[in-house]
């Protein structure tokens, strides 16, 4: 079962604090010879990265529900529309796998909301209330679980180059399928993810 949104982490806001912010609001591409099968032809928003580490959501890899079967167990009294409930949930990563966080646009906050500065990481229930009305953000990106790391640990893989990285490009986030965004990802820095063998570097 699903739980509702808990408040946002402590780790997340302390990391908010902290400069600087490296590859903050830029998307890791997941190199050709990821090792990890869950990573692999993976592509990550870095909502942080700093000294303390980082924090991360995979924007390609679909759960199997959308919106509406979240709803249905976290809000069952909630009448949601079909534009709200068809939204997909993405697998945002192995860490509190059964917890929801919602990336979004807007400078309208909810009770567990953490400015990041172009977009919001929210987690509380009440945005999802919001969204089943109609007063919710348009763009957002919905999902179970996020990717992270300790300090130090996303800096060495990518000395390793384990990943590529380029500014996130928010028309991939928000609007392209998420079939598309891991080779839209890449044409964004000019690669063809087809070409790297493993001795490519990283951007």
């Amino acid at each position: 079962m699903l739980l509702p949104f808990p408040p946002a982490r402590p780790i997340l806001w302390r990391m908010t604090q902290t400069l600087p912010t490296y590859l903050k609001h830029h998307f890791l591409i997941a190199m050709p010879h990821m090792d990890d099968p869950r990573f692999a032809h993976t592509v990550i928003y870095l909502c942080e990265h700093n000294e303390d580490g980082a924090m991360g959501l995979v924007i390609n890899q679909p759960s199997g529900l959308n919106l509406g079967d979240v709803l249905e167990q976290t809000a069952p009294e909630l009448s949601v529309p079909r534009t709200v409930s068809d939204r997909v949930v993405f697998n945002g990563g192995p860490v509190q796998s059964e917890r929801g966080f919602v990336l979004h646009r807007g400078p309208q906050q909810w009770e567990s909301s953490l400015d990041l500065g172009p977009l919001q990481l929210t987690t509380s229930r009440d945005i999802l209330l919001d969204m089943s009305s109609g007063s919710g953000p348009e763009d957002i990106f919905v999902a179970l679980g996020y990717t992270g790391w300790e300090a130090g640990q996303l800096d060495q893989e990518l000395a390793d180059n384990v990943w590529l990285s380029c500014p996130a490009d928010y028309q991939i986030l928000f609007e392209l399928a998420a079939e598309q965004r891991l080779d839209a990802a890449a044409r964004h820095l000019g690669i063809d993810l087809s070409l790297l063998t493993s001795q490519a570097g990283h951007a």
